[in-house]
């Protein structure tokens, strides 16, 4: 009956975020199609003879000439089918293949930088108020909090200067060097892995520090707990009280913040993806914002609230495995 409840709320919260997603891009009044085709006709260096059919068309074709309320009701049952239609920008590219295409790379460097930066980050932030921390966390510390309030981008421009304008150690952006074939090879992985080192390393910079702070709220208000008082009478080593009575009571309100954060990793760093014309979907959902493409905008979000919607409920479903007293208080 628990799980029942939890998975329509997850329905109800896709439905309404679902929703909220169709009528943003519609309130402007802007019409993507005679962007997108103005914009065709101009570079082709053809008149503008017949844009008004042309614009019509297409109109009838994305099923824009239809009344709102079918143009929502078709939207919701393609996004229950997950067949989300073609993107007016990239016509006649689908939208759910634009999204498989773009999402293995955010998935890839995100999703490494999120758990590196967590990994590290945790324990930075435990031992800063820890009395028995080596000295260098005195020094290291300060400098990743100095990081944390530096935004992603800001970063990533700093390491395009230095390490691939001044150094010329590695490439300024995008995904993969030009001229290469995708393919499953170890030539072609490397090259990847060398693009994906500057804008992974401005996110995972920027992140440590905030994800130290976080813990070291946590720790702070962990340390003067009876459990903490009681482990350091019995005689405890301090390395156990630090990581079973400390870090482990502590770590709950993060591992939240986790699951949060891998939910919304499908979006990207979108200003970094652009700063480093990476081609996954932070970039792919700008490009969509540029030209108000009804479409590839519902795509990319639809997979955020998606994502965002299963995490919380698998969250919420194993959050008493994580922290016992949450299932001694739901059990009394």
């Amino acid at each position: 009956m628990r799980i029942l409840r939890r998975v329509l709320l997850m329905v109800f919260i896709i439905w309404i975020a679902a929703s909220i997603n169709f009528l943003m891009p519609r309130l402007s009044d802007r019409n993507p199609v005679e962007e997108v085709i103005a914009a065709s006709m101009g570079e082709s260096g053809g008149t503008m003879e017949g844009f008004e059919e042309a614009v019509a068309d297409f109109e009838r074709r994305f099923g824009m000439d239809q009344p709102v309320w079918k143009q929502y009701l078709n939207s919701i049952y393609d996004a229950l089918t997950f067949d989300l239609g073609m993107s007016i920008s990239y016509f006649p590219d689908r939208v759910s293949t634009l999204v498989l295409q773009a999402a293995p790379w955010t998935l890839g460097i995100m999703l490494t930088t999120t758990l590196l930066a967590f990994v590290i980050g945790t324990p930075l932030g435990a031992l800063t108020v820890w009395d028995r921390a080596p000295r260098w966390i005195n020094v290291i510390v300060p400098i990743v909090m100095i990081l944390a309030a530096i935004p992603f981008y800001l970063i990533g421009l700093i390491l395009i200067y230095v390490f691939a304008s001044r150094l010329n150690w590695l490439p300024t952006g995008k995904g993969y060097s030009s001229g290469m074939i995708p393919e499953w090879s170890w030539d072609f992985a490397g090259n990847v892995m060398t693009h994906a080192l500057l804008p992974g390393l401005s996110i995972l910079l920027a992140s440590v520090g905030i994800w130290a702070l976080s813990m070291r709220g946590m720790m702070v208000t962990v340390q003067g707990e009876d459990y903490m008082v009681f482990a350091k009478a019995k005689g405890l080593s301090g390395k156990r009280r630090f990581w079973r009575y400390g870090v482990r009571n502590a770590v709950a309100p993060q591992i939240t913040a986790l699951v949060l954060t891998l939910a919304n990793v499908v979006t990207g760093a979108v200003l970094v993806e652009r700063v480093f014309a990476y081609p996954g979907l932070g970039n792919l959902l700008y490009q969509a914002i540029l030209v108000n493409d009804y479409y590839l905008i519902f795509g990319c979000v639809y997979m955020l609230v998606l994502t965002v919607g299963i995490s919380l409920m698998f969250l919420d479903l194993v959050y008493p495995l994580i922290d016992p007293r949450i299932r001694a208080d739901a059990n009394g």
